[in-house]
């Protein structure tokens, strides 16, 4: 007699273990054997990481679908310090409307034990508690999908599915008059209009800054044009005011760019398809017809509106005039790279204030205030890359902010920074070069905004704006410096092969129609560290050299692969793409391995 089910490699699942316990779940804690006969798909996301915020979307409809018999459980594992807090991640949980239990892992233990090495990361676990899948970064969900679909029938034949309600137990609703808002815009006429990002709605204040007097959108999520309560938005972010008086406003989730018509509260589209940008994507066009990927503010620069492309690592513009949008800036590498436009690095730029002749940006996981000039060129004024912040005021070069999501220009030349992370609000001055604290004892702000000598701050996580009089000195601040909490890999110095493991979904085959369909691009900080192997190339694997004068560093690998079903008789079989960037710390030591494996979907079996 054969078996009929398919072989896998299986690993027995490490327990879940978080200091910070369970959420959405009403106080149960779990663990795995009180899953046992369900299939169980682990998030590994972090609430910066725009990548984790992807996989939360791509992850609704297959969690719907297979409501009785797939739970879906995210593992919190933080890359800042401030989002080691355990109230931050409540708040997180609410902010993205995450509707399944999250372990709080506060001191990344079960991130360690399943050994991921990048956010996101998914692990998949059959109905009998054995690891059968992982798979790192976006595109995923239709492969989880397809197995998800094996498992039930194979475990149902079994016996050993159980079928019924998972775990999930919604929050309690808060009555507040925002909810978690993002970003707001003064009004010629003093009234503020703000993004209540978790309702979905834009809301129009009155200059008190809390009386609410007119909202927009119907409050759930969606995409459709239309007047006031019949249009939909999905977690609406940046917003900027347009020559004509109406209003440009960031559709995150929905990957679009939306207007506002303030007179009359009809909502259309300006640009976007409702679809994510991928590799191979258009990056220019007319603007209806182009992808966007989660843009998180807007601003009018040079007579167009530039978009923080959050989702891609990349500043994008719409002109107005020709209805088209382009990229402006950024290569989709992640990290800190300034020179011209087209050779610029970003890192999630969220937040955006133009004056005559400088774009400031708030380049997020950086945790960098940055600035384009008149000729598009690319500057850093404050941060080093993607593993150092803090927050240390001084000299620019040595001063570290942590995740900072705002920016706001202030009338003497210099500018205000939402410094998110560090819940306070800080001041850079180019005249000086030196970074200062303004506030603190905000709770997440996020925006912030000038009305005559206040400036008036986003507190997201206190779900509310708070009028500040500009003072005239600084606050006093300890200095504190962090790394990213991640443990080094321990290497040998000299040979290192690297692996990007593949393996197609069931069904599908890589997709060669149109030439090589996978790409790995590598390089290290510092430079030094890779005598050989940095560059880009069509194969997932490359053999490294690392130079041993450098005893520790950061590998960053970006890989993507495109597959396809693999059915002869379908002349336009469905494609995915899977893509997935790493940056991998690594610590050169004698004894150290001469292999690293990076899994983007599949399992490693060597």
């Amino acid at each position: 007699m054969t078996d009929s089910a398919p072989r896998r490699a299986r690993v027995r699942a490490p327990e879940l273990i978080g200091k910070g316990g369970w959420l959405n779940t009403g106080d149960q804690q779990y663990t795995l054997a009180d899953l046992r006969g369900r299939i169980v798909v682990l998030d590994f996301w972090t609430f910066c990481c725009i990548n984790c915020l992807h996989v939360l979307d791509e992850l609704r409809e297959l969690e719907e679908k297979h409501r009785d018999t797939l739970v879906v459980i995210g593992v919190h594992s933080p890359k800042f310090v401030h989002e080691a807090e355990h109230q931050a991640v409540v708040d997180a949980v609410e902010r993205y409307g995450v509707a399944h239990p999250v372990l709080d892992d506060p001191e990344l233990a079960t991130w360690k034990q399943y050994a991921v090495r990048a956010w996101p990361t998914l692990v998949v676990i059959d109905p009998e508690g054995y690891v059968v899948a992982q798979h790192a970064g976006e595109g995923h969900a239709h492969a989880i999908e397809r197995l998800v679909e094996e498992l039930e029938a194979e475990h149902e034949a079994k016996g050993t599915l159980r079928r019924g309600d998972g775990p999930y137990v919604p929050p309690e609703p808060e009555p507040t008059t925002l909810r978690f808002p993002g970003k707001a815009l003064l009004l010629p006429s003093g009234n503020f209009l703000v993004s209540d990002t978790t309702r979905h709605q834009l809301v129009e204040l009155a200059e008190d800054a809390e009386t609410a007097l007119r909202r927009f959108g119907s409050g759930t999520r969606g995409f459709a044009d239309g007047g006031p309560d019949q249009a939909s938005f999905n977690e609406p972010q940046g917003l900027a005011l347009l020559a004509d008086g109406s209003v440009a406003v960031a559709d995150t989730v929905n990957h679009a760019l939306r207007r506002l018509d303030l007179a009359t509260g009809e909502v259309t589209t300006l640009a976007g398809t409702g679809r994510q940008w991928w590799q191979g994507s258009a990056t220019s066009g007319p603007a209806r017809e182009v992808d966007l990927s989660s843009p998180w503010d807007v601003a009018v620069f040079g007579g167009k509106v530039w978009i923080a492309m959050a989702g891609v690592h990349q500043l994008w513009a719409y002109d107005p005039d020709g209805g088209t949008v382009a990229v402006a800036a950024g290569t989709t590498n992640e990290g800190l790279v300034d020179g011209p436009g087209a050779e610029a690095w970003f890192a999630q730029p969220s937040g955006l204030a133009a004056t005559a002749d400088r774009l400031w940006l708030a380049d997020s996981e950086t945790s960098a205030l940055r600035w384009v000039d008149t000729d598009g060129q690319v500057h850093t004024a404050v941060g080093t890359g993607l593993f150092d912040f803090g927050h240390r005021d001084g000299a620019a070069g040595q001063a570290l902010l942590q995740h900072p999501l705002g920016v706001t220009a202030l009338p003497d030349g210099s500018v205000a920074v939402a410094d998110t992370y560090n819940h306070a609000l800080r001041r850079y001055d180019p005249a000086t070069g030196e970074v200062t604290t303004l506030a603190t004892d905000l709770r997440e702000p996020s925006d912030a905004v000038l009305v005559g000598e206040d400036i008036v701050v986003v507190e997201s996580a206190r779900h509310r704006l708070t009028r500040l009089r500009l003072p005239e000195e600084a606050v006093r601040v300890e200095s504190v410096a962090h790394r990213t909490r991640r443990a080094a890999t321990e290497v040998a110095p000299g040979r290192l092969r690297l692996d990007v493991i593949f393996q197609a979904p069931a069904g599908q085959k890589l997709d060669t129609r149109y030439g090589p369909s996978t790409r790995l691009l590598v390089s290290a900080t510092p430079p030094e560290l890779l005598l050989k192997g940095e560059g880009a190339d069509t194969d997932l694997f490359r053999e490294l050299e690392l130079n041993p004068a450098v005893s520790e560093g950061v590998l960053h690998v970006s890989a993507m692969a495109a597959s396809c079903d693999d059915d002869p008789a379908n002349e336009y079989p469905a494609c995915h793409v899977h893509q997935q960037d790493w940056g991998v710390p690594l610590r050169l030591t004698a004894g150290g391995t001469d292999r690293l494996p990076l899994v983007l979907a599949g399992m490693d079996e060597q």
